[in-house]
């Protein structure tokens, strides 16, 4: 193979002010009112960049567009259930009469856990070396909570990836030297080879949603469309903590055991959405970024 010629870049060109710049993107991000995706909201919004969030109560959008009403960029709150197929592809329309030159980024982020029955902590761990124990354990589970677990975590993406694509593409074609993009959110639970803490159904998910990331950036790659994905560890979220304040940051911390010795922050969701939707990464494509203090070092996973 013969080597690659390389040229000089001007200096300006790789400063973080122009690899990590996202002050000329339009954002939907899906579950933004709350965890990771308020995180993700808040790192585009501080950056300049214009963002929209979804959710399905609306007290919890307003306030965050309330808390964030001043700064470079902005975000504005879009109501709407993402678990049916014509409200995905509603949003996608009032976001078009907003946005007549399109979209640069969807970040599909909303997720849920239902599997109260079977959660360790909830449900106690059954007897490994049982088959009568852990059989017993597995029926706790409750079928219509995989169903919705998987409506939410998976089917919901798909739809909302599907209906936002015109508008990515339109995107694309008014920023010279900018190419649009789905980030999906997914989890290490995916990844993981156990069970997530009892957690079956939204481990399943999580792995279906991962593998699903990967079709949707085969499927797209005709349209200049990048699909990237972040599978985050623990990070303080109403799923991991009951609420994401500071206190339980700090209660968070104290029960981590992977290498970093505590759980995700503000800054290290910021950096990995900065870096996926910034200048700086228009070479990635299908990539999967796992923020996780090196949780999958110290655990089985498929990875």
């Amino acid at each position: 193979m013969s080597a690659v010629k390389t040229s000089h870049l001007p200096n300006e060109d790789v400063q973080a002010s122009k690899l990590f710049d996202v002050s000329h993107i339009v954002a939907v991000v899906t579950g933004g009112g709350t965890g990771i995706g308020l995180m993700i909201a808040q790192a585009l919004q501080s950056n300049g960049a214009k963002v929209y969030i979804t959710g399905r109560r609306e007290e919890a959008l307003d306030s965050v567009v309330k808390q964030y009403s001043t700064g470079p960029g902005s975000i504005h709150a879009l109501p709407g259930d993402i678990t049916k197929k014509e409200e995905c592809i509603r949003l996608a329309e009032e976001v078009g009469k907003q946005e007549s030159k399109g979209i640069h980024l969807l970040v599909n982020n909303a997720g849920i856990a239902r599997d109260d029955n079977t959660k360790f902590s909830n449900a106690g761990q059954p007897d490994s070396k049982s088959a009568e124990d852990v059989s017993k354990h597995m029926l706790k589970s409750d079928p219509a909570a995989w169903a919705e677990t998987f409506e939410t975590n998976v089917t919901a993406q798909f739809f909302m990836s599907a209906a936002f694509v015109p508008l990515l593409a339109k995107g694309r074609k008014v920023t010279p030297g900018y190419t649009s993009s789905i980030v999906n959110v997914s989890s290490i639970s995916g990844l993981m080879k156990g069970s997530s803490s009892g957690q079956f159904a939204y481990a399943a998910s999580k792995g279906a949603f991962i593998h699903l990331t990967r079709s949707l950036a085969t499927t797209l790659v005709g349209t200049k469309i990048r699909v990237n994905q972040i599978a985050p560890g623990i990070f303080p979220s109403e799923m991991t903590t009951g609420d994401s304040d500071e206190s339980q940051k700090s209660e968070l911390d104290s029960e981590m055991s992977n290498p970093a010795g505590r759980g995700g922050g503000d800054a290290d969701m910021a950096a990995t959405i900065l870096y996926l939707a910034g200048k700086g990464g228009l070479f990635l494509n299908n990539q999967l970024i796992h923020p996780e203090g090196g949780q999958l070092l110290v655990a089985p996973a498929a990875i």
